[in-house]
């Protein structure tokens, strides 16, 4: 299966090369396309871009990865727009599944709304493709706002895990959308897979902690807030890596006061 391999901490993460890796492992064949810079937040945002009529691109070299595939695509555009060009054959055929990251930090809670890993796959579920955001759950560092600063990652944990739930994905309904999350620990450590929900907020989030008349202030801090113990960000701090599948964006069936509105506009009978 061709697999487009993105994220949206840029095409230098380790992450996502440990991910393209895992994907070559399971035998299947990673298109590897993502960010020129770091995208981090921009959920499945489209822009903006430097020239709205052309987006830039450069082949680069993948690293742990052999033959064709070794060659990827450094792209001047969020993950999301990159699934989507990648759809429409920006980089070849068109791939059959999109998977994102390795993201350097948690994707967990409200967290799922905000991250570009996850607007990226939410992007190719737009186009009929199936897909998985996998992350690491980093710790952040105090005092910088940096989620994942300079240290060792075990990107070797959350790239196995996403070996083993991309074999179910291949097999799974079209558009079956997973968020994978792993601890950051040695894979021997690890407890197992567990489904989660999502917390009700995020492993990390945002403070203002300063304020002027031309600005606010913001840092990047840990959520030490309580969480329900069958939740993402629980279960992952426990030592467990998580699955949960998401709904992109469909419409659902609701009662709406259709008739009042259309009387209040002049409309209807």
């Amino acid at each position: 299966m061709r697999v487009l391999v993105t994220n949206d901490d840029g095409i230098s993460s380790p992450g996502l090369h440990a991910l393209a890796v895992a994907v070559a492992d399971a035998g299947h064949e990673p298109v590897v396309a993502a960010p020129s810079s770091d995208w981090s937040g921009a959920s499945a945002c489209l822009g903006p871009l430097d020239d709205p009529d052309r987006v830039p691109v450069a082949k680069v070299d993948v690293p742990g990865l052999v033959g064709d595939t070794a060659v990827g695509w450094s792209v001047g555009a969020p993950p999301a727009l990159i699934s989507m060009l990648a759809d429409l054959g920006g980089f070849g055929p068109p791939p059959e599944m999109v998977v994102a990251g390795i993201n350097r930090g948690p994707n967990t809670g409200r967290s799922t709304l905000f991250s570009g890993t996850i607007g990226a796959v939410l992007a190719g579920e737009r186009f009929g493709l199936s897909g998985m955001a996998v992350s690491a759950d980093v710790e952040v560092t105090g005092g910088t706002g940096a989620v994942g600063a300079p240290g060792p990652v075990h990107w070797e944990t959350a790239a196995e895990v996403a070996r083993v739930v991309l074999a179910w994905l291949v097999d799974a309904p079209a558009r079956t959308v997973l968020n994978v999350n792993a601890p950051d620990a040695p894979l021997a450590d690890l407890r197992g897979v567990r489904w989660a929900g999502l917390a009700p907020v995020g492993g990390v989030r945002t403070v203002i902690t300063g304020r002027d008349d031309h600005g606010l202030d913001l840092d990047l801090v840990a959520n030490d807030e309580p969480m329900p113990d069958d939740s993402d960000t629980a279960l992952v701090r426990a030592g467990w890596a998580t699955v949960t599948p998401l709904v992109g964006t469909s419409a659902i069936e609701a009662p709406l006061p259709v008739e009042e509105w259309e009387r209040a506009l002049g409309r209807g009978a």
